[in-house]
């Protein structure tokens, strides 16, 4: 390559037309040296082709499995760019997003896959998600989800993604947790590179397609388990994922199922936060909405 690398920047939507036009102009004002394109993908959804705009802007519809790895999958498969990048359609970058990360990858030889920090912004109020360092190992990964490693940071090159990491899965049940499950298989191969500043608006709240899916989420969360052994053998990620699992099903009235998951959750960490609380939602004593509201005013989820 001479010069900046280009980038495609893969923007999956459904029935968000003015949060996706705010995603939309916040990719296109990258103030970034090299090429930048776009494709718009929708899911499921009428397309409006009049965002269009030639080569710098494309508008189609998921030819894939339908969801949001689809979506994505779609979008990869028609950038010719030397980066790829995501930001999904309710989200948006802040200015010097682009060239930041661009110049982290750059600077670390080897380096395929970069994020940043993100402000989490629910109920208005904006709660900056940081990872403390300039680069993510599986090993974090594997020992917490850590929300700032979102989707829509995620720049990788096209080739590593291609060819090595491997696209975006869509057998996972609901397209839930797919960017966890990318970030481990790009991280197994080499560190992520963190620009440890948030550059990244992310919104939390109601408007959320996953926001109270509850079985898609049990579900997601046991192919995780199935598909990365390696999360049974961390105690502390072992713990987070069955404590969620225990929240999971407390909302779903299943009580048996969440305190199984919860004696889980203890037995690999006694510390583990969420199962007090999971059990309390089984026990009827607060409901889970209530949790997560109370949670999501917070900048936190579950």
């Amino acid at each position: 390559m001479t010069g900046w690398p280009s980038v495609g920047v893969v923007l999956p939507t459904r029935d968000r037309p003015g949060p996706l036009r705010i995603a939309l102009a916040a990719v296109l004002a990258q103030d970034y040296p090299g090429r930048v394109s776009a494709v718009v993908v929708y899911d499921r959804a009428e397309p409006d082709l009049g965002l269009a705009d030639g080569d710098r802007v494309r508008v189609v519809v998921n030819a894939r499995t339908p969801g949001l790895a689809g979506a994505r999958n779609t979008g990869i498969g028609l950038l010719d760019t030397d980066l790829v990048a995501f930001c999904d359609d309710d989200d948006e970058w802040l200015p010097g997003k682009l060239l930041a990360q661009v110049g982290a990858l750059l600077a670390r030889p080897g380096a395929e896959f970069a994020t940043c920090g993100i402000t989490v912004v629910s109920g208005g109020a904006g709660h900056p998600r940081l990872a403390g360092s300039d680069e993510v190992a599986y090993a974090d990964l594997v020992r917490s989800r850590m929300v700032m490693v979102h989707s829509s940071t995620y720049l990788v090159y096209t080739a590593a993604l291609t060819g090595g990491i491997g696209l975006v899965d869509e057998s996972i049940p609901g397209s839930q947790n797919e960017d966890w499950d990318l970030a481990l298989r790009a991280a197994r191969r080499h560190p992520l590179v963190n620009v440890d500043v948030p550059l990244v608006r992310v919104a939390w709240g109601a408007s959320s397609h996953f926001a109270r899916q509850w079985q898609t989420k049990a579900d997601s969360l046991r192919w995780m388990l199935a598909h990365h052994p390696e999360l049974a053998g961390s105690p502390a990620g072992a713990a987070r994922v069955y404590a969620q699992l225990a929240f999971a099903y407390a909302c779903l009235g299943r009580r048996g199922q969440a305190c199984r998951w919860a004696w889980r959750a203890l037995r690999h960490n006694w510390h583990e936060r969420r199962v007090p609380v999971a059990l309390a939602v089984a026990a009827g004593i607060v409901p889970g909405e209530v949790v997560l509201r109370r949670l999501a005013a917070r900048g936190h989820g579950i």
